[in-house]
């Protein structure tokens, strides 16, 4: 992978600090993974990595994915993430950039939809140029098509996420509330940032002990 495709990921982090992966030891496999991250920030908020050329291609959508067609998320693009974050739990430090608690809230594969249309069919990173990405999701919450459309303004470039009209749409569903918790571990957010504390809580009990 072009280092410069995480220079900006990078570029932010201090990896003595942060438990972040630098994406250094990443094994390139040119695969179609996704995963959905919550994580517990300034403000809480899903992160929405899609793997396109052995990075993870990142938006942060603010209310998290949605079930129902009628329904628009924004979706504000951030910089790209290494492969191996996609297993990445923990706590960011504070003072760190995007500290705070982080979950794998929701993993699987992906195809291209775009690359289903024919002649005119369009790879990811095409898609990418064109602003509009079209994918279907097998995970184990979300299922079935999403499409990534760009829109104007913003300081960032700001997209929506939207659920597409088929057999795994569910108006009445509303998973980001129902299923809260990592596919990858069980945990919930609370858990971990309680077990993070726990280093921290028995080296301040030791001192006491021998003050």
């Amino acid at each position: 992978m072009p280092d410069d495709r995480l220079k900006s990921y990078r570029a932010k982090r201090d990896f003595s600090k942060t438990d972040e992966p630098s994406g250094e030891h990443a094994d390139p496999n040119g695969g179609r993974r996704f995963v959905i991250q919550k994580h517990d920030a300034s403000s809480l908020h899903y992160d929405f990595r899609l793997e396109i050329d052995n990075a993870l291609v990142s938006w942060a959508v603010p209310k998290g994915p949605s079930t129902d067609p009628s329904e628009r998320r924004l979706a504000i693009q951030t910089e790209d993430h290494p492969l191996d974050y996609a297993d990445f739990e923990g706590v960011i430090p504070e003072g760190e950039y995007g500290a705070g608690t982080v979950i794998a809230w929701d993993t699987g594969h992906y195809c291209n939809l775009r690359a289903r249309k024919g002649p005119n069919s369009m790879s990811m990173p095409r898609s990418l140029e064109d602003g509009l990405v079209e994918v279907w999701l097998e995970g184990e919450k979300l299922k079935g098509g999403y499409a990534l459309k760009r829109t104007e303004g913003g300081k960032k470039p700001r997209w929506m996420l939207i659920k597409m009209d088929d057999e795994a749409a569910d108006a009445r569903r509303n998973p980001v509330s129902t299923e809260p918790d990592s596919v990858l571990s069980g945990r919930s957010i609370g858990d971990v940032a309680e077990e993070a504390q726990k280093p921290k809580k028995a080296a301040e009990a030791e001192e006491s002990d021998r003050t």
